[in-house]
């Protein structure tokens, strides 16, 4: 059996050879349809290990308390807010809290920061000394802000490194006034470089102490604010967002069967979240670019066939000879494969290509990065087309009658 295996195989690497020029075109649809599902793949599968690892930065011990206004009160017109308060009653009743920090979101004027005649539009955020435990966030130059700042309405303000660029700042800012919505603010640090992520540049933003933004937000009681922690214990993690969530509904005087109008999520959920989009949108774009493969299989089909005809008097022979009708059915059957997996195997080479050129091309994009699962998912259906669209050719040539096919021309 072992030496009819081989024997199928050297006939069919010949067979292949013979027509060199026939096989690469038979070949070329698998190529590109290979192709195509592996560049997919790997820039989507990029982005998602990129986005991954951001996660991976925040910790699976944080919770981000925000707003949710359920559908039926957005239409009535009722907003719902995170209030200080609720900040409050979170930051002196839960005792499984390491850190714990309000934050408060600069909108209209106050994202413009402007110094002498450079304007950027930034992401200015309003928040206490613990922002940086709770964030794992880094500093370059200078400081953070500190409890002091928070508690005196400093105003002090602490970059990221992009406004150093945009707003043509000197490399060392420490002690620079800048404009934040108007008013003016003494630079105390800078941020470590985070990156771009979806095209966001992480680095352009500010930060000042949370009560000094809630001033200049006005209606300070109303301003909604988003409220982020971190825990002592993982193993809390449950039984804080309980006691969170009952805290939260009967400050916002919830009934019972009152839907909730705010969110606690982790960056584990937050990941779930984004994967489970991703790996839709990566099964979507990879199912309409694997028509190709299909259309490939039906030109290995074809040629196959054509191959079956050329070789009729050849069949004849083997048959007469003492040939087997497996022997015949394998050899066929083996010299579709092949065809399938060269062209499976090129078109994975191809498509890692064209995956790492598409993700350089679009600009901040992270790199390409195909899985192992992918290549052995395009290498087995590359021969599961091969067998599939094979068989009908490999049969008809395995039931041919010696006689017949001996007497064809």
């Amino acid at each position: 059996m072992l030496f009819s295996i081989a024997e199928s195989f050297r006939s069919a690497l010949q067979a292949i050879r013979a027509h060199g020029f026939r096989s690469f075109l038979t070949t070329l649809g698998i190529i590109i349809g290979v192709a195509s599902v592996i560049a997919v793949v790997s820039v989507v599968q990029g982005l998602s290990y990129s986005i991954n690892a951001e996660f991976e930065n925040l910790g699976s011990n944080t919770l981000t308390i925000s707003a949710d206004t359920p559908i039926e009160d957005a239409m009535k017109g009722k907003i719902a807010r995170i209030t200080l308060r609720d900040y409050q009653d979170i930051s002196n009743t839960i005792t499984d809290i390491n850190s714990i920090t309000p934050t408060v979101f600069g909108f209209g004027r106050i994202r413009e920061v402007k110094f002498g005649s450079q304007i950027e539009t930034s992401q200015v955020i309003g928040t206490t000394a613990t922002y940086r435990q709770v964030n794992s966030l880094y500093m370059d130059k200078g400081r953070f802000l500190t409890f002091d700042d928070n508690n005196k309405r400093r105003r002090v303000i602490v970059i990221g490194p992009s406004l150093i660029d945009s707003l043509e700042l000197s490399d060392n800012p420490i002690g620079t006034f800048i404009q934040v919505g108007g008013e003016w603010f003494k630079i105390v640090g800078v941020t470590e470089s985070k990156g771009k992520l979806f095209g966001f540049d992480q680095d352009n933003t500010a930060f000042m102490p949370f009560s000094t933004m809630r001033s200049l937000i006005g209606r300070q009681s109303t301003a909604p604010i988003q409220i982020q922690l971190s825990l002592s214990d993982l193993n809390s993690l449950n039984q804080v967002e309980e006691n969170i969530s009952r805290i939260l509904r009967r400050n916002h005087r919830l009934a019972p069967d009152d839907v909730n109008d705010f969110k606690i999520q982790t960056p584990e959920q937050l990941r779930n979240s984004v994967n489970k989009i991703i790996d839709g949108i990566t099964i979507v774009l990879g199912g309409i670019v694997s028509i190709s493969l299909l259309v490939g299989g039906i030109g290995i089909m074809n040629i196959m066939l054509v191959s079956v005809t050329e070789r009729t008097r050849e069949i004849g022979i083997c048959k007469a000879i003492g040939a087997k009708r497996h022997h015949i059915l394998l050899q066929f059957l083996i010299e579709a494969v092949v065809l399938s997996v060269l062209g499976g195997v090129v078109g994975i080479i191809i498509g890692y290509g064209l995956g790492i050129a598409a993700s350089a091309m679009i600009p901040n994009f992270p790199p390409a990065a195909v899985p192992f699962w992918a290549i052995t998912l395009a290498f087995c259906f590359s021969a599961a087309v091969g067998v599939l669209f094979g068989i009908i050719p490999a049969a008809k040539a395995a039931n041919l009658k010696p006689i017949d096919a001996l007497r064809y021309e």
